[in-house]
């Protein structure tokens, strides 16, 4: 027999949904320039897509390589969008069963281009806002389309996944890690708000660790990341792609609509409010750069200086 919740709980859920859906809404309505705008051209094996992404597809597995390797393969907005464009293209592909995703260099991702960051806490207040707003937007529907993507997407990680770029790895289904790979939910220590990626921790590894890695802004090793839960047991750098293809190769040995399903259900049933979490924590993440704290941490961070923060 199915009981009712009691009246302040329910009126709790529905506070919370209000909140979000507001969140939502304001997000969705803002139109910013943050995100360039790029040209698709026509899918081959292999080929610069755009400027900071490269495609080479193997059997049925598509790799796609961030290459912004100077920068640590930092996300601008070029880069979310070139990300966008691949999985696009690589969703067309019939013959694509999985995907791997990796950086080039030493890196597999830095985070969020604090450099971009910085230029629009140059701006009026007023302008700056939704700036903010647009730009944590852009990079949360990145993490929403990996999420809703109908193939499984494994993360090939050696260097550093740190900030958003550890959410762009959260936001595959499994990560393969090499014995050099560290993760860091960094942005407590830079004085902002890490919202989706937090969200994707607690989703993936549950509230304990995302508490522990988003409170800290420690950097853990592969070994304590697969002690964590976090990705599988460490593999030699040299063999990060072939270990990580390998995975999304037996994936896409199983029936697509299978995969499909079994990916809808992960997703959208068990973590049924993680999507709309994602959504408040891109409106935090804006809301957090607005502060002193914010403006301080970004400065430290590109002067190479310890940050003095405002009391």
């Amino acid at each position: 027999m199915n009981k009712q919740a009691p009246r302040a709980v329910r009126h709790g859920r529905r506070a919370g949904l209000s909140f979000i859906a507001d969140m939502t809404g304001l997000l969705s309505s803002i139109t910013s320039s943050w995100v360039a705008v790029c040209h698709r051209s026509t899918f081959c094996d292999r080929r610069p897509i755009v400027q900071y992404v490269d495609v080479k597809v193997h059997a049925n597995v598509a790799t796609i390589l961030m290459d912004r390797p100077k920068t640590r393969n930092a996300l601008n907005p070029q880069l979310i969008e070139d990300l966008t464009t691949a999985f696009s293209d690589v969703y067309q592909e019939k013959r694509v069963a999985a995907v791997v995703l990796t950086g080039s260099g030493e890196h597999f991702c830095s985070g969020i281009d604090l450099k971009v960051l910085s230029e629009i806490a140059q701006m009026p207040e007023d302008l700056a806002l939704p700036e903010w707003l647009a730009a944590w937007r852009a990079l949360t529907e990145l993490y929403e389309s990996m999420l809703r993507f109908p193939k499984p997407i494994v993360a090939a990680v050696d260097g550093g996944a740190l900030g958003a770029g550890l959410g762009l790895a959260l936001a595959a289904d499994l990560i393969v890690a090499s014995k050099e790979a560290n993760f860091g939910a960094l942005a407590v220590r830079r004085g902002l708000v890490g919202g989706a990626t937090t969200a994707l921790l607690a989703f993936r590894c549950g509230a304990a660790t995302a508490a522990r890695m988003a409170l800290t802004g420690q950097t853990i090793s592969a070994d304590q990341a697969h002690g964590w839960g976090l990705c599988g047991e460490p593999v030699d750098a040299k063999q990060i792609w072939v270990s990580a293809s390998e995975l999304a190769a037996q994936c896409g040995e199983a029936p697509r609509e299978a995969i499909q399903a079994n990916k809808r259900l992960l997703n959208e049933c068990v973590g049924e409010m993680m999507l709309s979490q994602l959504a408040a924590g891109a409106a935090g993440s804006a809301t957090a750069c607005t502060t002193e704290s914010a403006r301080e941490g970004i400065s430290a961070f590109l002067e190479a200086r310890d940050p003095v923060w405002p009391t």
